[in-house]
């Protein structure tokens, strides 16, 4: 099958596993076409079965932004066209599936059969929870879910918010975001990694995201600092966004700053989870969490917010603690409880590591593939009804 991709390249989760999935696609032999901006950020080295084709939006200064939808749309049809893709996949409705919709519209009068693509959307969540659910953007969003010819969302959790905000005609089909356990596993070996850290032998908390507001930076770091007042510990932090600057201010401000580490984006972190022995994730919003799985994978304990889909794939006291949005207290307290027992922390380590197995990127991109298949055959019928 060929298949092409459009996601966001950056740093984050939908990209992620946007790449991870055609990457998968790849090894089973489907022929993938990622069309973005840039190259996805974990793209990684050549594969023959894989292909990237980058969108150059036109600035024009009549108009304040560039046209990346519409150059996106444009690229998508070309590639369509002469690749003769069987389904374009689309993570994210805005702006990736609006303008596949546009590509597909482009290409009615002219398409044959064999260059006609059938769209898949996956939802991710905040093109949901936040760009959908703004009242500029709700009928472009709910246009673009509508038009697809199949839908996908990443836990149970948006799925429901979907249908709660937009009622689309069709079915979201759920398949959750999944993990290479075969790549992300607790490395054997880590004392060259401590040493580059310079790390001793304290704990080691870590957080991975991109800095939002939704992430509740501040959160992270409150707890940590009751952390640090009871053990020896060392906080990493990895990643950017608009919030580093003031957790910056703060931990120098509130004296942990020797505790804390910020690294910035890193594509490789299973080194880092690897050292590390708690991941806190205090977010106030998360479709999935795939940042927790992929720290389970690596037998780090996860403490997260008891919302969103956290609740789908982590258990209460076995994978690590869900806690309300906003209690510090409590999200001390069991980070606390977890770092100070060893034999409790290895039991909650070894339940992390079966449970990503079970969200292993070959059992999930199966689904996806029957997803596909369903779409394309859904069409060919469709034209032997009309014949």
């Amino acid at each position: 099958m060929k298949i092409g991709i459009s996601c966001h390249h950056t740093y984050g989760g939908s990209g992620a596993v946007a790449t991870e999935l055609g990457k998968a696609l790849a090894d089973r032999g489907h022929i993938v076409h990622f069309i973005n901006r840039s190259a996805p950020f974990r793209l990684g080295t050549f594969s023959k079965n894989i292909f990237y084709h980058e969108v150059e939006a036109v600035h024009y200064p009549v108009f304040e932004c560039p046209f990346y939808s519409l150059a996106l749309a444009t690229k998508i049809a070309e590639v369509a066209t002469y690749e003769k893709l069987d389904v374009v996949h689309a993570h994210y409705a805005i702006p990736h599936a609006l303008s596949a919709m546009l590509a597909r519209q482009m290409l009615e009068e002219s398409c044959s059969d064999a260059r006609c693509f059938r769209l898949a959307t996956t939802l991710h969540g905040t093109d949901i929870t936040v760009v959908g659910a703004d009242s500029s953007m709700h009928g472009a969003v709910r246009l673009a879910i509508n038009k697809s010819d199949g839908v996908t969302a990443v836990s149970e959790f948006l799925k429901k918010e979907t249908v709660r905000l937009f009622d689309p005609r069709g079915e979201v089909e759920v398949i959750p975001n999944f993990v290479d356990t075969e790549l992300f596993y607790r490395l054997p070996h880590t004392r060259e990694i401590r040493e580059q850290l310079e790390l001793d032998s304290e704990k080691v908390c870590i957080h991975i995201s991109n800095f939002r507001p939704v992430k509740r930076i501040r959160d992270v770091l409150k707890t940590f600092y009751t952390i640090v007042q009871r053990v020896s510990a060392t906080l990493l932090l990895v990643g950017d966004g608009p919030e580093r600057s003031e957790a910056e201010v703060w931990v120098r401000e509130n004296g942990i700053a020797e505790h804390v580490r910020f690294l910035g984006k890193i594509d490789d972190i299973v080194p880092l989870l690897s050292v590390s022995d708690l991941m806190l994730m205090p977010s106030g919003g998360e479709s999935f969490g795939l940042a927790a799985l992929e720290a389970m994978a690596c037998g780090v304990p996860v403490i997260v917010t008891n919302m969103g889909g956290f609740p789908e794939f982590i258990g209460n006291g076995k994978h690590g603690f869900l806690v309300e949005l906003g209690n510090v207290g409590r999200m001390s307290e069991k980070a606390l409880e977890l770092l100070s027992d060893e034999k409790k922390w290895e039991t909650f380590s070894k339940n992390c590591v079966e449970q990503a197995h079970k969200y292993h990127v070959f059992r999930l991109v199966e689904q996806y593939e029957v997803f596909y298949t369903r779409l394309v055959e859904e069409e060919r019928g469709g034209k032997k009804g009309k014949s």
